[in-house]
């Protein structure tokens, strides 16, 4: 074992707490490398089983001057920016219980290593939901869920992470343990560190529990697809925002997309509907109308083929695909959508927040669709893509003036940029 394993594993209890580089199987090593930078020689992973264990690591990783890359189980490991220098991993997977779940006040409290998808199943046996729907539901992790503030259109009616989040206890760069926020809805007005923890991929602390608000689980849910000509779907839109319909989840999904769906021809717009029966049906078919008005195709889907169907759409952006296969994450006008997806082959855009994901295959498609969404104030950031395409593309994209004020951020919080190094906006 080398001498930071060995270390590393003098201070901690749990047996097997740390895995030298060499004892990891190639395709952990390989997971790994694909959120590193080839210059980076991790020594070890690490997997504490506390919170306190967790800040211990840290301490002494910061007085060494240790390069640490966070993670819960992986799943997310090679979105952003890559890590640079890294000398350890660590792993935030064994820090997994459920601290409180107030079922009366409707938040939970977990530590930052749950499984997403388990936390759903907890808070289903009270008939309540986490109302996020992020990318890899049944590996992802709750912390980095946060850390990469990644859901996705069920913020048309529940907000993004940030909104969800009610309190957080996070790791300092120097080891100690530090908290905000709490459990009730509304806290005194100051300084956010929700917010600033919330999609900074780990490069201010590392994120040990979180406490959500939670919601009822809807009694019903149906979802109306509508295809056909970009033109008529625009239309569809505009006249779905100035109705009293209140979906719970609205996308423009591209054409082949669509296709790969067998969802129909030409661009889509999906809307779920989740209330009481009466409201939902009603709800279903006034859409359906709108769409046939507009000679749009329409559908509807309930039970299990919708909830398969919800399943499938983000699937098609992150899953079944090479290593060479680029996923983004971009943004633009939403009054804009609908022209921007259009130029997409595989694509989303949720409709209130102009948000989207995009499944590219080249250098080139990034550059003409970075240039698009910029046109139409927004961005394209890569989640994933190969390594040699990283090292030598700009993740993130032009931020305008506020890298000055991040760097500053970080230097507050960590002043030895030891966490994360290189992940961020800048290579913060």
């Amino acid at each position: 074992m080398n001498s930071i394993a060995s270390t590393l594993t003098s201070i901690l209890s749990t047996e097997n707490a740390v895995l030298s580089w060499e004892n990891l199987t190639p395709s952990q090593q390989h997971k790994i490398q694909q959120g590193i930078d080839s210059k980076s020689h991790p020594s070890c992973i690490v997997y504490p089983h506390s919170q306190a264990e967790l800040a211990a690591v840290i301490a002494i990783a910061n007085s060494h001057q240790w390069r640490v890359l966070t993670c819960g189980s992986g799943s997310k490991i090679n979105w952003g920016g890559l890590a640079k220098n890294i000398d350890i991993i660590v792993s935030t997977e064994g820090i997994n219980q459920l601290i409180e779940h107030a079922v009366g006040d409707l938040t939970v409290t977990v530590e930052a290593g749950m499984k997403f998808a388990h936390l759903q199943e907890i808070l289903a046996k009270h008939h309540q939901f986490l109302a996020l729907d992020p990318a890899f539901p049944n590996s992802a992790t709750i912390g980095g869920i946060v850390a990469t503030a990644d859901t996705g259109s069920l913020r048309q009616r529940y907000g993004g992470v940030r909104d969800q989040l009610l309190g957080i206890t996070f790791i300092r760069a120097d080891g100690q343990i530090a908290k905000a926020g709490g459990r009730v809805v509304k806290n005194v007005a100051g300084y956010d560190l929700m917010k600033l923890f919330t999609g900074a991929y780990g490069t201010l602390g590392i994120i040990s529990q979180v406490t959500f608000r939670v919601y009822p689980i809807p009694e019903t849910s149906g979802t109306v697809i509508l295809t056909g000509k970009p033109e008529a779907i625009s239309q569809a839109v505009r006249t779905l925002q100035s109705s009293e319909l209140t979906p719970t989840q609205v996308d423009l999904l591209s054409s082949k997309l669509v296709n790969n769906l067998n969802l129909g021809t030409g661009i889509g717009l999906i809307a779920r509907f989740q209330s009481i029966n009466e409201s939902v049906q009603e709800q279903s078919k006034r859409l359906l109308a709108i769409g046939e008005k507009l000679g749009l195709n329409g559908v509807i889907y309930s039970e299990n083929q919708e909830a398969d169907l919800w399943q499938r759409l983000p699937e098609q952006i992150h899953s079944h695909v090479t290593e060479s296969t680029i996923t983004c994450k971009i943004g633009v006008l939403p009054t804009a959508a609908v022209k921007i997806l259009n130029q997409i082959d595989f694509g989303l855009i949720h409709i209130s927040s102009g948000l989207g994901l995009v499944r590219l295959e080249s250098q080139e498609q990034i550059l003409l669709l970075r240039n698009l969404c910029v046109a139409n104030s927004g961005f394209l950031s890569i989640l994933s893509a190969p390594v040699e395409l990283k090292e030598r593309f700009d993740v993130w994209g032009n931020i305008g003036n506020s890298l000055a004020v991040m760097h500053r951020i970080k230097e507050q919080f960590d002043g030895n940029f030891i966490l994360s190094p290189g992940r961020f906006v800048g290579g913060i």
